[in-house]
């Protein structure tokens, strides 16, 4: 269900989005981004370090583990490097949905992120708490007995504990086949602690209903229980599988992939 549109109340994808340098937010997210910026410095290398886990996770899915499908949730305003274009490069058939619930991220996708001729891309209305508008309608176009990757990039903080986002994750990899996988990456509460927790509290200030949690390490690694860990583990995203040589930064999240056995 869509979240009710207030262009005052800053949204964590329009916020994502300035930090990416994108031009759809609004003058309450430019603040709110802004505010986090003067509080974390290092913001905008990390998000472009996520973003850059999303394209290495997502292509070593398709390329070195045949995965075909996939579905993002909590996609976020189209950038570059998103989860199709990815996927399709190496496999055109490739198979996305997408799932948000910010109006403007749903229509900024389906003029966007537009598939393959040979692959198919669909959008989904839904908020991750509400797994039952979710996958009977991503069965329509996602094949859930071969194996799916999830996507849950920089969204699971934004469930509180009260909502079991552990829960939700379990239900969610419990619903899909033998081979899928589980790929996480969530902002840290255990690195660079002081200037997280600010920037966390002035984000916070500006979210509206919507709170951001922070997790540390162990936390993180906890959504993985019962699937088998990829190496390297749950590590920072610029370590994990990196091209080339590691960037010299204290990227504040954890992120890892993980096999559904």
């Amino acid at each position: 269900m869509t979240s009710p549109f207030d262009p005052t109340v800053a949204h964590s994808a329009r916020i994502y989005d300035y930090w990416l340098g994108g031009k759809d937010n609004f003058a309450a997210d430019r603040e709110a981004a802004k505010q986090a910026i003067a509080a974390n410095p290092g913001i905008v290398f990390d998000v472009r370090a996520n973003r850059a886990f999303l394209a290495r996770a997502v292509g070593y899915l398709a390329d070195e583990r045949g995965i075909r499908q996939f579905l993002d949730l909590g996609t976020g305003l189209p950038t570059a490097n998103n989860t199709h274009e990815v996927a399709q490069s190496v496999a055109p058939d490739s198979r996305i949905v997408y799932v948000d619930s910010d109006p403007i991220v749903l229509t900024h996708a389906r003029a966007l992120l537009t598939s393959s001729p040979a692959g198919a891309t669909a959008y989904l209305d839904a908020d991750l708490r509400e797994l039952d508008q979710i996958l009977p309608p991503a069965a329509q176009t996602l094949d859930f007995s071969k194996p799916v990757a999830v996507m849950l990039l920089i969204v699971l903080h934004l469930i509180p504990d009260s909502d079991d986002p552990y829960g939700i994750v379990a239900r969610l990899m419990d619903s899909l086949a033998p081979g899928s996988y589980l790929v996480i990456s969530h902002p840290a509460s255990d690195i660079k602690p002081a200037a997280i927790a600010e920037m966390t509290k002035r984000i916070n200030a500006r979210l509206g209903p919507a709170r951001g949690t922070m997790r540390d390490r162990g936390e993180i690694t906890r959504f993985f229980d019962g699937l088998q860990l990829l190496e390297p583990g749950v590590v920072q995203p610029q370590a994990w599988r990196p091209v080339g040589a590691v960037p010299d930064a204290d990227v504040t999240a954890w992120c890892g992939v993980a096999r559904k056995a």
